[in-house]
């Protein structure tokens, strides 16, 4: 079962957040809707349609919120900053459009994928389109912010690359060139995790990095303030992303399904420590985590060996390092109530872990 479609984070949901603060940010969120809404409308009312199938069914929208909460640390959201957040939230929809087709996925947001809704090449030229209508509403901008977009897709498509080609390789059981996947046939070797988190940090970390730096440039941050916010937007993005890989794991409580990626075949961060694992009592664990889990049967196992398997709390310590260095960095600005929420804010993501 899929859970139902994830509400808009509020400021509200993070404990200790100043109340003048929750309510600005709300009205930029708000007026990031509606943008939104504005933005991905066409002239043609099926391309309009499908355009917003994903945008109208919901989602967190996480990053625009740290777009407008990083602005607070400056002078606080205006239009352009909520263009930039637009930008951001465009480019994550249209990333989702692709997954969808590359993982076969049938449901989205608890909704019809739109891979399911339109077809495959429907759901690809869709996309396509919003990463176009990302980069028409990031050049009113300005140059800088163009640039940024292009180096955010880029590292954001590589990353998605090689985390797609783990599971592909270990489904064909790492064939290829031996450089082709830097997690396929290293089982012993603790670089597979150090390839690992730049896997993420690409795929994940890079967006959410620019939805920060974009908020701290247009809110009138200066240059140092602009790099730690960046900064610190890529580690919350690993922190995100992390806590994801261990939800799928030990989900059975929180409204996902469970094992997607052990079924796909992707070494996520718990999988990758048990194989690390040399005590001989782990052999059936690693067994059936060395590739695709499609069994039924196996993958209940899988998750059951996994979720008593101390590779989760050595997961749970890496997520909290990651958490406490995005803390660190925060400790350099000047106190006030944004900062005061940004750090409240990686709190609450890596909780999510535990």
């Amino acid at each position: 079962m899929t859970a139902p479609a994830s509400p808009a984070v509020r400021l509200g949901d993070v404990p200790g957040v100043d109340e003048a603060l929750e309510a600005r940010v709300a009205q930029g969120m708000a007026a990031v809707a509606d943008r939104l809404a504005e933005v991905v409308d066409h002239d043609d009312p099926f391309v309009a349609e499908a355009s917003g199938h994903l945008a109208a069914a919901g989602g967190k929208r996480f990053r625009p919120l740290l777009t407008l909460l990083a602005s607070e640390v400056g002078d606080g959201w205006d239009d352009r900053v909520v263009d930039a957040a637009v930008g951001v939230e465009l480019t994550h929809l249209a990333s989702l459009y692709h997954d969808d087709v590359m993982d076969e996925a049938d449901l989205r947001r608890g909704v019809a994928s739109a891979n399911a809704r339109y077809g495959n090449s429907t759901a690809i030229l869709v996309g396509d389109l919003l990463f176009g209508t990302a980069s028409l509403v990031v050049a009113g901008l300005g140059a800088e912010a163009v640039k940024i977009q292009a180096e955010t897709f880029v590292r954001l498509c590589a990353g998605q690359i090689r985390d797609d080609r783990q599971g592909l390789d270990e489904a064909a059981g790492a064939g290829g060139p031996a450089d082709a996947n830097p997690l396929a046939g290293h089982a012993g070797d603790p670089a597979v995790v150090t390839a690992y988190l730049q896997i993420l940090a690409d795929k994940t970390g890079a967006l959410i990095a620019t939805a920060a730096r974009y908020g701290a440039m247009f809110g009138g941050c200066d240059e140092v303030t602009v790099r730690v916010l960046t900064s610190y937007g890529e580690k919350l993005g690993v922190v995100f992303q992390l806590a994801d890989d261990l939800l799928d794991v030990a989900s059975d409580t929180s409204g996902k399904t469970p094992g997607t990626d052990l079924r796909e075949g992707k070494a996520t961060l718990p999988v990758l420590y048990a194989r690390l694992s040399t005590d001989p009592a782990d052999a059936r664990l690693q067994e059936l985590v060395r590739g695709p889990v499609e069994d039924p049967a196996e993958l209940a196992e899988a998750l059951e060996l996994l979720r008593a398997h101390r590779s989760m709390d050595q997961a749970r310590a890496h997520v909290a390092r990651v958490a406490d260095e995005a803390r660190v960095l925060l400790d350099g600005l000047e106190p006030g109530p944004a900062v005061d929420a940004l750090r409240a804010l990686v709190d609450g993501v890596a909780e999510r872990s535990s």
